[in-house]
């Protein structure tokens, strides 16, 4: 048990050597996984949960919303939490609420118990995603941190691909109750795992005789929960047309400042905003908000897509999704060896370049578009996701002192999880208000003076009359066909114009790696660690 590991166990730096340190690392990697995937595994299920339940479409959203505000509202808190309450402590019981609450999720006989239930399962899993990488960063030596965060990466990077594909077979197979079911087994043997090898709390010297940052938390509590509550809810509710829209912008904006002005001031705070001192994490978060656009947004539309223009199932949805995934994981493994040896921010540019490409290349997407055309595109994503995530976590939190790595990776993936956030917002205002645009483009161009328009029309009346209509149900049917093609067509055109903004973006991202680290190249003893 760790209660009994040895202190033979840990060097002179305090990092675990020997087998003790994979198993470490696949402990920690496992509750992440189950935090992330639980993040776009509902997706799928929504309409299921929405006819069980008896909901309407935007009460049902809450269900993905209530997961996503308490997770944000979490993450920045972890490390203080893991300072009080202890990292081995914090992590088993983040496990344990986790598990219990997807039992809840499960259970639930009607939407209120549904949300309060994800809610639940939220701030439990807020802990899981940094808590779990600045376990490792705090376990490995600078050296072999490349490998440690690649078992890290596979998770964070191929779960929101594997959440939708795993969902769809559930959903299809078992029933919308399972996709929470299953985390029980999982979250049973993670929680057996970290009593087994997690390190038992350090000492934790003068932290529970302090003061508990109440005010810190509150303002926390106020600011990131209205901002992602906007984020959320911002297009449903058609942005600053809606007046809760806008009061909760309003409380968002006081309460941030409100929130920074007391990190700052107190000695003591809930979350060490003064971390930001380092020059590559206060760079490096601005980046990962990026790749959260790119990573979150990009697999938020292509779903989507796949659905309503192709007509794809979720579980055909998912299996297009799949090979991306797969790539990302061997594409994590096979970089986690190469950051030892070349510079972090290579390897960035490498991804972002390559991301924008893959990006462009989507946009060339038709009506016609399958499952051949978009095979390579998404497989090409996931490999070049792994070029952005893996050096730029090593760039961004390997040059921090290790007393700060804990705050810092709170930061850093609060910065990926809003970027998220912002990118999916972005992107759905942006289809909605494009494929508007593109539909009036194309409707201009329709005229019963056009001889085009005119002789589609003759092509579909005529068809339409051979299958036994009578003219006018087949001139009317006709024309009904022929919105039905405008409204495609906007709506493929304006997908194009979303993977076109994503792409400028990884472009516009770039002179973000002047003020990053090297990450693990050259890396020789953890001195200063």
């Amino acid at each position: 048990m760790a209660t009994n590991i040895k202190p033979s166990s840990f060097d002179q730096f305090g990092y675990v050597h020997g087998p003790l340190k994979w198993a470490i690392a696949f402990t920690a990697s496992l509750g992440a996984i189950l935090e992330v995937i639980d993040t776009s595994i509902v997706n799928v299920a929504l309409t299921d949960i929405q006819a069980s339940l008896g909901s309407t479409i935007s009460e049902v959203g809450w269900v993905v919303s209530g997961y996503a505000i308490a997770n944000v509202v979490l993450i920045p808190l972890s490390a203080w939490l893991g300072d009080y309450f202890g990292r081995k402590t914090y992590f088993i019981f983040s496990l344990i609420g986790f598990t219990i609450s997807s039992v809840l999720c499960g259970l639930s006989f009607n939407l209120p118990m549904l949300i309060a239930a994800r809610i639940l399962q939220g701030l439990c899993g807020g802990g899981l995603l940094a808590k779990a990488q600045a376990i490792l960063f705090e376990t490995f030596p600078p050296a072999e941190q490349g490998l440690a965060q690649a078992v890290f990466g596979v998770g964070v990077i191929a779960g929101p691909a594997i959440g939708p594909t795993l969902g769809g077979f559930l959903v299809d197979g078992l029933g919308w109750r399972w996709i929470f079911f299953v985390n029980i087994p999982f979250g049973i043997i993670a929680v057996a795992m970290s009593l087994a090898f997690l390190p038992k709390n350090k000492d934790k010297g003068d932290t529970k005789n302090q003061a508990v940052d109440w005010w810190g938390i509150g303002f926390l509590i106020v600011a990131v929960g209205s901002i992602q509550t906007v984020l959320e809810e911002g297009e449903t509710d058609d942005w600053f047309s809606s007046s809760f829209i806008v009061t909760l912008a309003i409380v968002g904006i006081i309460g941030l400042g409100l929130f920074i002005w007391r990190e700052l001031k107190t000695d003591h705070p809930a979350v060490d905003l003064r971390v930001l001192r380092h020059r590559s994490l206060a760079a490096g978060s601005v980046l990962s908000a990026v790749v959260g656009m790119g990573l979150y947004g990009a697999l938020f539309a292509v779903p989507i897509f796949a659905q309503s223009v192709l007509q794809f199932t979720a579980t055909q949805t998912g299996l297009l999704l799949a090979p991306g995934a797969l790539a990302s994981a061997i594409g994590m493994i096979l970089l986690g060896k190469l950051t030892s040896i070349v510079d972090a921010r290579f390897l960035i540019a490498i991804g972002a370049v390559g991301s924008s490409g893959v990006m462009f290349q989507l946009a060339a997407i038709t009506p016609q578009s399958g499952t051949d055309d978009l095979f390579w595109p998404l497989v090409w994503r996931g490999a070049f996701t792994v070029f952005m995530f893996l050096p730029l976590s090593l760039a961004v939190l390997g040059p921090l002192p290790k007393k700060d790595i804990s705050a810092g990776s709170g930061f850093y993936n609060l910065t990926r999880q809003l970027g998220g956030s912002i990118g999916i917002a972005l992107l759905t205002t942006l289809l909605d208000r494009r494929q508007t645009f593109h539909r009036d483009i194309l409707l201009a161009k329709l005229s019963p003076y056009d001889p085009e328009t005119n002789q589609r029309l003759d092509l579909l009346n005529g068809a339409l009359q051979n299958q036994g209509m009578d003219a006018a149900t087949a001139q009317q049917q006709a024309l009904a066909l022929l919105s039905q093609t405008v409204d495609t067509q906007a709506a493929v055109l304006s997908y194009a114009d979303c993977f076109r903004v994503v792409g400028i973006g990884f472009l516009c991202s770039l002179p973000l790696l002047l003020f990053l680290g090297k990450g693990g190249a050259g890396v020789k003893a953890p001195v200063g660690h």
